[in-house]
């Protein structure tokens, strides 16, 4: 894939959707960081449904303490692993309380020192939260940048890496947010959708298929 395609992709996401924005709920780069913690292996729409009631009652390190990882349990436990996950959100409040003022860090460094952040969650926090254009390559950019071949990659470190270095910097700030929403709505991995695809005709996968 050349960069005039590239640019001609990107330009026509933007164009349809100026603005993209996680799904996650939060109001705060704290809210964020947990919400997208509970949101491995979890959808987003289960997510909103727990920290709607929890945030309410508690969305700071310290009253997440004070609320105990039992009680956290209680409002997450239909998510995924959540017993685990409630283990290292009070964790990873304790480090953000002992080492940060209790202020999320806006450095991967800090952010994967935390119990249950990994490079993908610290990215995700450094692009929305903070604002810096990183790529948080979940299983939906990873299937579609290997689908339509604009950053293959066998794993997905590589394919963070191959996009960073790919996509113009015009568009790297927000390109997190449109691959994951065209990967999660159009571009899915049992049945695309490309009849409703604005970037059908420059994508190799739907060639391939013609």
């Amino acid at each position: 894939m050349n960069k005039a395609i590239r640019i001609e992709i990107f330009s026509r996401l933007r164009a349809h959707n100026p603005h993209p924005q996680t799904e996650l709920e939060y109001s705060s780069p704290f809210e964020l960081l947990i919400a997208v913690m509970l949101s491995a292996q979890a959808t987003d729409i289960s997510v909103n449904l727990a920290t709607r009631q929890l945030f309410p009652v508690a969305n700071t390190p310290q009253t997440l303490l004070d609320l105990g990882e039992e009680k956290l349990r209680e409002f997450i436990q239909r998510i995924g692993l959540y017993k685990t996950k409630a283990k290292h959100v009070m964790q990873t409040c304790a480090l953000l309380l002992q080492h940060h003022q209790g202020i999320v860090p806006q450095t991967r460094e800090a952010l994967e020192a935390l119990p249950g952040v990994g490079r993908k969650t610290a990215n995700v926090i450094l692009n929305t939260a903070f604002g810096q254009p990183t790529m948080a390559v979940d299983t939906h950019i990873f299937r579609l940048a290997n689908r339509i071949n604009l950053a293959p990659g066998k794993d997905v470190l590589a394919v963070e890496l191959k996009l960073l270095k790919v996509i113009p910097k015009e568009f790297l700030l927000d390109a997190h947010h449109w691959l994951i929403l065209h990967g999660r709505y159009i571009c899915q991995a049992r049945k695309p959708k490309c009849g409703e695809c604005i970037i059908a005709d420059l994508c190799e996968y739907k060639q391939k298929q013609d």
